[in-house]
């Protein structure tokens, strides 16, 4: 996948705050409206962990409007911030620790499911946790290497436990596989052209 697609440099962001807030925002909903929410809060001074602390939750929401549950999401981003002044301080004080100590207490943070977490962890404290999605699932299952009613954790400790733990690598890796499932292996696989069609037990002539 790499040599067919290259670097990817994801996740893109300005600054690990920014990571957090997109790997909210981005629950249930596609990166286009979460760039439309982070774009509103740019334009109004409210990325920042202390702009979110203080913008009334009512403005907030509308400013997340375009990533779905604004409501629900502007909550979650206020119980986050508050969680992250109240337990660590600041952003840097957050990642200071060792990261599975941190991951056991943020993925108990209302509204952080495994996934934002890793996420989290991953692109904005740049530790090394595989982040596993609903693409991970549906790639390596067409793949025999898991099924795709596997949980969140089997298929995360697959790659845990057989690659090394490298952040650069997990970084692209998943990148490589959000790629992959956004041309080829989608829900109605496009095998044509597909670099890993060989290995498919989907893949179509």
């Amino acid at each position: 996948m790499y040599r067919r697609y290259g670097a990817l440099n994801w996740w893109p962001a300005d600054t690990p705050f920014e990571v957090c807030v997109g790997a909210i925002l981005t629950q249930n909903t596609n990166w286009l409206n979460v760039e439309k929410a982070i774009a509103n809060l740019k334009r109004e001074g409210l990325l920042s962990a202390e702009a979110i602390r203080e913008v009334p939750q009512e403005r907030l929401a509308d400013m997340v409007r375009p990533s779905g549950f604004f409501n629900v999401k502007s909550a979650r981003l206020k119980g986050f911030v508050q969680w992250l002044f109240e337990r660590h301080g600041s952003l840097e004080g957050m990642f200071a620790g060792e990261w599975q100590k941190l991951r056991e207490e943020l993925i108990r943070v209302p509204g952080i499911g495994p996934e934002t977490c890793d996420s989290i962890l991953l692109y904005a404290g740049e530790k090394p946790s595989f982040v596993v999605d609903a693409y991970t699932r549906r790639f390596f299952s067409r793949l025999g290497l898991v099924s795709e009613k596997d949980d969140y954790h089997r298929v995360r400790a697959l790659f845990m436990e057989h690659l090394p733990n490298e952040v650069p690598l997990f970084n692209e890796y998943h990148a490589l596989i959000v790629e992959q499932c956004k041309r080829h292996c989608r829900k109605k696989p496009s095998c044509d052209g597909c670099p890993l069609g060989r290995a498919c037990c989907h893949a179509t002539p």
